[in-house]
């Protein structure tokens, strides 16, 4: 994570930032014409408005990371802000204890270790089947969690929004498919594997939903950000 310390402003970096800013208002605004269609989600139409403006101007991605170091360093305090709706949901928790913890551990181990299965099972490097194991949580969480773990931090992201994309898409379907009707179960596994796409989704289902995969998304993501470089560091 850069610190704040590190960062270099300028006029290039202002004039980025503000592209960037742009560029997620205008993808916020696609998203609501669009009706919440989760290929419209507005993390991934930034994402393709920020890389086609770098392919036009022959911005190289390290240069964007410097002069736009800000938005960088904003994943920390973005990460702390989890805390947040925790407190909001507290006595959602309370209510459902051992099962809610239960239930986000297990989604936790699950989802990540499928994923890094396949990619160990097709002889994957090293660095990309650790990447994998944080695929299921928010961007700035996963960011860090693999940096520790020998990871690649920016393909983390990558696959952190993939995941969330698909997880939003097929969720529907497979709860019609599997009768899954409690919102409970249906918020806490798109928060606890989808992250923040997953409850954007969650969201526009109902308030309950989108309330439990809050508590799911906050959950896993501090659990794993925990569990992940503690037991890595202890197998070193």
């Amino acid at each position: 994570m850069v610190s704040l310390t590190e960062l270099s402003f300028s006029w290039q970096g202002g004039l980025w930032i503000l592209l960037t800013v742009i560029a997620y208002l205008l993808a916020l605004n696609i998203g609501r014409r669009t009706k919440g269609n989760p290929l419209a989600n507005p993390v991934l139409v930034t994402a393709v408005l920020v890389g086609v403006m770098l392919m036009v101007s022959g911005t190289s991605a390290r240069e964007y990371q410097q002069f736009a170091g800000l938005v960088h360093w904003l994943l920390g305090p973005a990460t702390v802000a989890l805390a947040i709706p925790m407190y909001a949901q507290w006595e959602k928790i309370r209510e459902l204890g051992w099962r809610l913890v239960a239930s986000v551990f297990i989604a936790g181990v699950i989802a990540p270790l499928t994923a890094w299965f396949t990619v160990w099972y097709f002889d994957a490097p090293t660095a990309l089947q650790m990447t994998m194991l944080a695929k299921s949580i928010t961007t700035p969480l996963a960011m860090e969690a693999t940096a520790h773990i020998g990871g690649i931090p920016a393909l983390a992201a990558v696959f952190v929004i993939a995941t969330g994309i698909v997880g939003a898409v097929i969720a529907p379907v497979m709860y019609k498919l599997l009768n899954v009707t409690l919102p409970q179960a249906q918020g806490m596994a798109l928060g606890a594997v989808c992250h923040a796409v997953g409850t954007a989704k969650a969201l526009q289902m109902s308030e309950r939903t989108g309330a439990l995969a809050t508590l799911g998304l906050c959950l896993n993501g501090i659990m794993t950000a925990i569990i992940l470089p503690l037991l890595f560091s202890s197998i070193s």
